[in-house]
């Protein structure tokens, strides 16, 4: 691992280690059992005595019906997974695709939203936003590789906008990680696997404290299978929470990360049937990237009898480089006022720096009406976001810049107020719902704005530069141009919860969601700069608690219809604005858990087409199955005295062919992952395999014309291609735990 990159990560570490060495944290301890509540519990009664019980925890969110996934990873941790993104997969109709490297953002996929890495779904790390307003590479780029997996101890995805306090990006929907630490006391990890794979993990949660106390530190460094592929990364988090008054809660966090890593982009089908390149092959060695990031946050959190109340605030800064090359030597043409030259190179290097600041909050009453419980929730979120970016061409011979795409600095505002309505009218009927609105304001200043002149000067031709400073006819201008606009949106969502019936609810749900437009279209005093969608979902769940079972079971099936979707585009490599789309589908979803084992399954289908044409939506996977199995058994022995532990688990991931440009359908992608461990007092030995059965599959396909200068005779029409998956690799892991309860 490069030395200067290893000096500071491990200086960021230790100064959050001193943070939450040296904090107030020891003077007011937390209940260690702290679990997740809502509302204290009234007074308990027992014989002459009353006892007031208070009962501290983050509040949880109402369902919102069958599209509501509240899921605790619990025993499922064991499955074995690249990072914290891959936690979606234990939600329905997850699919994601990673053509980028190791250090870039997952592409999502989920219920027939191609979301990219995340600009239609609202992705939140306890309690604070992930997306960036601005991201050059992306409207809402998310990237979840800071987050420790370890320190994740619940997601709760909502598959449609039905919550009134999901906000700006929850198209498809949102996923809220949250976070903590199971095991008290200080535990240390090593591990050693395939293509010279290192990751070392420290974590450590305070004797006597609660969950949401912890500090954790991660190292990890790859070559990567095939060529360039290599990946260096370090993340830390800490988190402390106390006690403030009587029936308070308090959290103060902070997180760094950075990330160096190399991609191997894409390879044209036709190059690899005829041998020209590999498999796991590159066209250009120089693409990757590098990411730095540093999150802050505190929030508190009150519960009193009718009263309840939360407010968050959080700092983000982060800064990003990609370079992606997705179409070779194709782009270049030649312009007439340009100086003679051949196609140089199709690289794209881009980069942008984001600074994010808000806060949020709500305030939740419950009254007593016809004997049941009746709620309302008010809460607001404020946020801006300063973001700038820049995107060059850079040439293949001399990797030097020679084209400047895109120069944007912009001010990006959201101010959005909510009303939830939690109505129980009738013992077996709940209705929940209400509405939000968002106002948004956009100050875009396009730093080069011209890039061509219809009638250019004949005595002064702009000849190679990108940002011109000319208009028509040679007339002076300046290469810049500033545009501000701002829009409101109103968003009403509802939901009817009719149960339980013997364990069996049924829940119909409404809402409209909203994706702020990309600073990069913006226009002065436009209307309407964001994309509308409304979504219907309807399903029936059951749930069954016995002694040492729990037995969850869901179908559903839902509608979404969106205004102007977003359509991946390989010449910008980003999404570009398209069309209105519609998405119907089913899905099914089974859990049972019990003392020694988990069980989860998935299944979706959907179909997804442009309103238009009727066409199908390229890159959304029909089909998604999705299974993850884990297991434990304890047993003694008198030659080792204490009780040996031993672990078992295996994900299985099905994804049917998916539709592709021009008429073209991919291939079926299965993939199994599997890991086994034994552990005895404070030390675990685990050893797992991703892609157990070795399957050569094609992560990413695409149908696109492409010139990598592979075949002596380049061709415009449409090639397959593809980003490869990553073969069978194998992790041996061993840690060790030292204090809290074995």
């Amino acid at each position: 691992m490069n030395s200067k990159f290893l000096r500071r990560s491990v200086l960021g570490i230790a100064a959050l280690a001193i943070v939450v060495a040296a904090s107030p944290l020891h003077a007011q301890p937390l209940p260690a059992d702290l679990t997740p509540s809502a509302l204290p519990e009234p007074p308990t009664e027992t014989g002459d005595k009353v006892m007031d019980l208070t009962v501290r925890g983050v509040a949880k969110a109402k369902s919102r019906g069958n599209a509501d996934f509240d899921i605790d990873v619990g025993k499922l941790h064991e499955v074995p997974r690249q990072n914290a993104t891959e936690l979606l997969k234990l939600a329905p109709g997850v699919m994601l695709t990673n053509e980028g490297g190791e250090g870039h953002a997952e592409q999502v996929f989920l219920r027939g939203f191609d979301a990219r890495e995340g600009q239609d779904i609202a992705f939140s790390v306890g309690g604070v936003p992930v997306n960036e307003s601005g991201n050059l590479h992306g409207n809402g780029y998310a990237d979840l590789h800071f987050v420790i997996p370890e320190l994740v101890q619940s997601v709760r995805v909502v598959e449609g906008p039905f919550d009134p306090a999901q906000g700006n990006y929850a198209v498809a929907g949102s996923a809220e990680y949250e976070l903590g630490l199971g095991k008290e006391g200080l535990a240390a990890q090593v591990g050693r696997g395939s293509f010279d794979t290192t990751r070392a993990l420290v974590l450590w949660r305070p004797e006597g404290r609660s969950a949401g106390n912890f500090a954790g530190a991660e190292l990890y460094d790859t070559a990567g299978f095939g060529q360039n592929r290599s990946a260096q990364r370090a993340s830390a988090m800490a988190q402390i929470a106390g006690n403030s008054g009587k029936a308070g809660l308090w959290r103060l966090g902070a997180s760094l990360y950075t990330d160096r890593y190399h991609s191997a982009g894409v390879i044209r089908e036709d190059d690899y049937l005829a041998g020209r390149k590999g498999f796991y092959d590159t066209y250009d060695t120089h693409q990757g990237g590098d990411v730095q990031r540093i999150g802050l946050w505190a929030s508190h959190e009150t519960h009193e009898a009718a009263f309840g109340a939360r407010n968050t605030l959080w700092f983000t800064w982060r800064t990003m480089r990609t370079l992606e090359n997705f179409t070779g030597f194709l782009l270049d043409a030649q312009e007439p006022t340009q100086n003679l030259h051949v196609q140089r190179g199709d690289l794209i290097d881009r980069n942008t720096d984001v600074i994010t600041t808000g806060l949020s909050g709500m305030g939740r009453f419950r009254w007593k009406w016809l004997e049941r419980e009746q709620g309302i929730e008010l809460g607001y979120f404020a946020r801006a976001d300063h973001a700038s970016g820049t995107s060059y061409r850079i040439e293949a011979a001399t990797q030097a810049p020679y084209h400047l795409d895109t120069d944007l600095s912009s001010t990006l505002g959201d101010i959005g107020l909510y009303g939830d309505l939690d109505l129980k009218p009738m013992k077996w009927l709940a209705i929940r719902g209400g509405a939000r609105a968002d106002a948004f304001t956009f100050d875009v200043l396009n730093n080069c704005a011209v890039q061509s002149v219809s009638h250019p000067s004949k005595t002064n031709p702009p000849g190679d530069a990108s940002c011109l400073s000319q208009e028509a006819f040679g007339n002076y201008r300046e290469p810049t141009q500033r545009s501000t606009t701002s829009a409101m949106a109103f968003l009403p969502r509802a939901s009817l919860i009719l149960g339980p019936f013997a364990g069996t609810t049924a829940s119909l749900a409404y809402g409209q969601g909203v994706r702020s437009i990309d600073p990069q279209y913006v226009s002065q005093d436009v209307a309407t700069p964001f994309a509308r969608a409304q979504s219907l979902d309807a399903g029936v769940r059951f749930v069954r608690e016995w002694e040492a079972w729990k037995l969850s079971a869901r179908v559903s099936a839902f509608q979404t219809t969106i205004d102007k979707d977003l359509v991946f585009s390989e010449t910008t490599g980003s999404n570009v604005l398209g069309g209105g789309s519609t998405r119907r589908g089913l899905l099914a979803d089974v859990r049972l858990t019990g003392k020694y084992f988990d069980q989860a399954i998935n299944a979706t289908w959907v179909r997804a087409t442009f309103d238009a044409t009727g066409l199908l939506i390229p890159y959304i996977p029909p089909v998604v199955v999705r299974s993850e199995s884990a297991g434990l058994f304890a047993f003694r022995n008198a030659l080792f005295g204490d009780a040996i532990e031993t672990s078992g688990a295996l994900g299985l991931s099905y994804i049917a062919p998916r539709p592709l440009p021009q008429g073209e359908v991919g291939d079926t992608v299965f993939t199994a992952d599997m890991r086994i461990g034994v552990a005895w007092r404070g030390w675990q030995l685990t050893g797992s395999a991703q892609n157990l059965f070795n399957s050569q599959y094609r992560l990413g396909e695409y149908n696109y014309a492409s010139d990598f200068h592979s075949q002596a005779e380049p061709t415009l029409v449409p090639s397959r291609h593809f980003a490869a998956g990553a073969p069978r690799t194998f992790m041996l892991e061993l840690r060790f735990r030292m204090g809290g309860e074995p």
